[in-house]
């Protein structure tokens, strides 16, 4: 298992067919103010691909842009919904089809409110990671090893948890809601985008 750190794009030919987890870093929780600074992915086979992103990037990234907007790759997320804003706004890519295992813990493990990627990594596969360096300066000239780890850690179980989650939905017969609400959240995040992020536009007032 390796974890590599490449700028501004992703090598071409370095995963394999099949899908992929992927996820972010920026430099906070505001998508148009807070800028992507680093990418994640990872095909499930060991190997973890980090791509950073400069202050003045453009973002053009065309291996990595390819690779997301693949429609015959499953992308797999934990809390696709900001993500897919990020990935969309700096990008410029839908990254579709997905499955977000935040969405699937949801949905069948309604025992329990806590649905953290470090929640379902320890429940589902017996495995501790660390949520340290989850509030750091990803936007600075040195990346730690501490930080590449942790971002690492982000792509590395959601194979795994897709594979179990998968056999949980269809258990309880919820499989076809789940499919509904993957499809659904490219159009959640681009309403994040467009200015209603905490309004449920759904609601009755």
């Amino acid at each position: 298992m390796s974890v590599y750190l490449h700028e501004e794009d992703l090598p071409a030919g370095v995963l394999a067919d099949g899908p992929v987890a992927v996820d972010t870093e920026t430099m906070g929780l505001i998508t148009p103010r807070d800028r992507l600074c680093l990418l994640q992915i990872s095909d499930g086979r060991g190997d973890e691909h980090l791509v950073r992103f400069g202050r003045n990037s453009d973002f053009s990234a065309p291996n990595l842009r390819a690779v997301l907007a693949d429609p015959a790759r499953l992308k797999l997320f934990h809390y696709a919904r900001f993500d897919l804003a990020a990935i969309s706004h700096y990008l410029n890519v839908v990254a579709t089809p997905l499955f977000c295992t935040k969405i699937a813990s949801r949905l069948v493990r309604t025992y329990t409110d806590r649905h953290g990627l470090k929640e379902l990594v320890k429940e589902m596969l017996s495995t501790d990671i660390s949520k340290q360096q989850q509030s750091s300066d990803w936007g600075g000239p040195i990346l730690s090893e501490a930080q590449k780890d942790y971002a690492a850690s982000d792509v590395r179980y959601l194979h795994r948890l897709h594979a179990e989650f998968v056999v949980r939905l269809e258990r309880e017969g919820r499989t076809d809601l789940a499919q509904a609400c993957f499809d659904f959240l490219p159009h959640r995040a681009n309403l994040d985008l467009s200015g209603w992020p905490e309004t449920d536009i759904f609601g009755h007032s």
